[in-house]
């Protein structure tokens, strides 16, 4: 059976520092998390970092593994959550969720939290400066910046195997992940709009790196848990969603098929004859009737294939049951979504108003175009455009249309509140973020599969959490209560 799909949203958010001579995107960062975090700051434990280990067992000769910038800020906060500044951004990494609709809260909260850091800031910059950030993936000056969602896969399925199932399900998945955007870049042909911010920037099918020559399954083999049982599927290919609806599907949808593939259920192949320039095809039209050629000569549109994505999921669903994708309640919830999506999609996609984010952007900017007589190569249109992705509520299009009532939200916004500051309860998130809340003094460091501990003697304790679905809230709640200090913990768990 599949293990469960344990899941996590990794976002770079872009920065600006407005009316500095020197607008240094590093400093600016470096500034919105050390204003944020204004107490004592938690570091980040790099001893397990091993981001250059290619899946494969190899890496092509040239290839240039993703740097680990152990001098920059880095922080993790009670929720579980890692803070920090990755190359020239502001990221949030999402403590491990169990479901997509859990997953969903935290990374809404994850946009609370910047928000509140560009507040911060503004309280210790001189008179004429904001920093400024956006939950986008493109400056439209040639960079792209990602947003990366992480599953928990079983370590004995051939990486081949899911690279084979995985090529043709991210290149159409877009179809309801991407955030939209005017105009292209990196190179292809000039279009008004478009499904996705990073398609554009997707050169190669496989391969290690993530900010030049992009593939569209990335090899990173980092599991940051027992890598004996598990690797951890490292997805680069995603747009930064603000719409809970999208963010459901991306992760609901993806758990869904991981789980198929595990217990081989996908008895079809759909592989793509093209994969990187089907990527493109398929984000270039907005009319989702663009079609792609199969690697078997056939040629159908994204939805299309979609469709056959989710004839085996229901199937799975009926036959196996959802347990490894948060269960039948959320798995089921997913699958509903997913038919009614693809529905919408083939009929009109503006059904989806204020439910995909490529959408809703698209129907508000033709409202621009249309009221203002615009053209798309119109610069007022890559303002709004990056407009709607301000993270600043009193700025955001994104949030006016919430605000009017225009977008269907998943989660109560005082659940996003909370999930400011507690972790998540049903991974080992629990258990970090409630150390760092009950004595953080006494966490030296922490990372995802282990916690550092001074207990007051020497020498310093390491507290190992290789299994990501152990240190909950059912397994450590009474634990905490029974334990005043950090000595009595280490010593409850070493018996």
């Amino acid at each position: 059976m599949a293990v469960p799909k344990v899941c996590g949203i990794e976002t770079e958010y872009g920065v600006a520092l407005r009316g500095a001579a020197d607008a240094n995107p590093v400093l600016a960062s470096s500034m919105l998390i050390n204003s944020y975090v204004e107490h004592r700051r938690v570091g980040w434990d790099f001893d397990d970092e091993s981001p250059g280990r290619d899946a494969r067992g190899f890496a092509r000769e040239g290839t240039l593994a993703p740097e680990v910038e152990t001098h920059l800020v880095n922080t993790v906060l009670t929720n579980g959550a890692r803070y920090y500044v990755d190359h020239a951004h502001p990221e949030y990494s999402t403590p491990e969720c169990a479901d997509a609709l859990e997953l969903v809260c935290a990374d809404k909260a994850g946009e609370r939290v910047l928000a509140r850091s560009m507040q911060a800031a503004r309280r210790i910059l001189p008179e004429g400066q904001e920093i400024v950030v956006y939950k986008n993936n493109s400056d439209g000056k040639g960079n792209s910046y990602g947003c990366h969602e992480n599953y928990l896969v079983d370590r004995s399925v051939p990486f081949a195997t899911l690279v084979r199932h995985l090529l043709p399900w991210f290149v159409t998945r877009q179809v309801f992940t991407g955030a939209g955007k005017v105009g292209s870049e990196n190179g292809p042909a000039p279009v008004h709009f478009q499904i996705s911010q990073r398609a554009d920037f997707f050169e190669e099918e496989v391969g290690l790196e993530t900010t030049l020559k992009r593939p569209i399954v990335n090899t990173r083999d980092e599991p940051h848990a027992d890598p004996q049982q598990y690797r951890r599927l490292h997805v680069i290919v995603g747009d930064a969603n603000l719409c809970e609806v999208a963010t459901f599907l991306k992760v609901g949808t993806t758990a869904t098929i991981l789980a198929m593939i595990e217990d081989g259920f996908i008895d079809k192949d759909l592989s793509l004859a093209t994969p990187v320039a089907a990527i493109r095809a398929v984000s270039h039209d907005p009319t989702c009737r663009a079609t792609v050629e199969l690697a078997d000569g056939s040629r159908c549109t994204a939805v299309e294939l979609q469709w056959e994505f989710l004839r085996l999921a229901s199937k799975y669903a009926d036959e196996i049951g959802l347990d490894a994708c948060g269960g039948e309640e959320v798995g089921g919830a997913v699958l509903s979504r997913w038919e009614a999506t693809l529905s919408a999609l083939e009929s009109d996609p503006r059904q989806l108003d204020g439910q995909l984010d490529w959408v809703t952007k698209h129907v508000l900017l033709e409202a621009y175009v249309e009221r203002d007589d615009l053209a798309w190569d119109d610069p007022k249109l890559s303002l709004l455009d990056l407009q709607y992705h301000d993270v600043r509520p009193d700025r955001s299009l994104y949030e006016r249309l919430v605000r009017a009532g225009k977008v269907e939200r998943l989660v109560e916004e005082d659940a996003v509140t909370a999930a400011i500051t507690e972790p998540t309860p049903s991974t080992r998130a629990y258990f970090r973020g409630r150390c760092l809340s009950r004595w953080p003094e006494a966490v030296v460091a922490a990372n995802w599969d282990s916690l550092i501990l001074d207990v007051g003697t020497d020498p310093l304790r390491r507290i190992p959490m290789m299994e990501p679905t152990r240190g909950t809230r059912a397994h450590v709640e009474t634990l905490f209560e029974q334990c005043a200090t950090p000595a009595e913990l280490v010593a409850r768990l070493a018996s």
